[in-house]
């Protein structure tokens, strides 16, 4: 958290310094868990660490301080989902690769019909997802500079958010709420209920 932040949101994120895209958590221990962060140095630091805290603030330029919040956290809403026909029409609109995690979904689908930007039309309907799941479509996905980072490397391309304004008024897939818990695994079917 930005230590001087006032805002609604103050969490230090990728927007302000894309290098944290680059930090990789690792969840350790069953019994008693715990956070490690590898830096893009290669240095593996408890999150809770105060050489952490320091480095980021050195890489950031601002006082930062660790919030610990046990109801979890996120953007807008609980679920993001994309399809990969939508990833790939913007990777040719924008003359960049298609790289599905610079979107940050939750899930991943494949439309059987092939066409991108079909998950549009589940806003306002519930999907069943595997046996059990059930999400509530809520709105499309408004999206921001940080799909415009690569994962791995955190490199820019800028073209990536400008065609997503220019061909969808800056939303691309969509968000949702669970309203049903249950596992999702890769294959599962994605049914249509309301």
């Amino acid at each position: 958290m930005q230590a001087a932040s006032r805002s609604a949101f103050p969490w230090l994120t990728g927007r302000q310094v894309p290098d944290l895209l680059r930090y990789r958590p690792r969840l350790e221990g069953a019994s008693d868990p715990c956070v490690w962060v590898t830096t893009p140095e290669g240095a593996t630091m408890r999150v809770d660490s105060e050489e952490l805290r320091h480095e980021l603030e050195v890489r950031s330029g601002i006082p930062l301080y660790l919030m610990r919040d046990h109801r979890g956290n996120y953007d807008i809403a609980p679920v993001s989902i994309i399809a990969w026909q939508t990833i790939v029409r913007i990777a040719e609109g924008s003359g960049t690769v298609p790289e599905p995690r610079r979107f940050r979904p939750n899930l991943l689908v494949d439309l059987s019909d092939g066409r991108a930007s079909g998950e549009m039309a589940w806003v306002g309907r519930v999907l069943r997802l595997g046996d059990h799941a059930r999400v509530a479509v809520t709105a499309p996905d408004k999206r921001c500079a940080m799909i415009t980072f690569e994962s791995d490397t955190s490199d820019a391309s800028p073209q990536i958010l400008r065609w997503v304004v220019q061909q969808h008024g800056g939303t691309t897939g969509v968000h949702g709420t669970v309203l049903t818990p249950g596992d999702v695994r890769v294959g599962d079917p994605i049914v249509l209920e309301a």
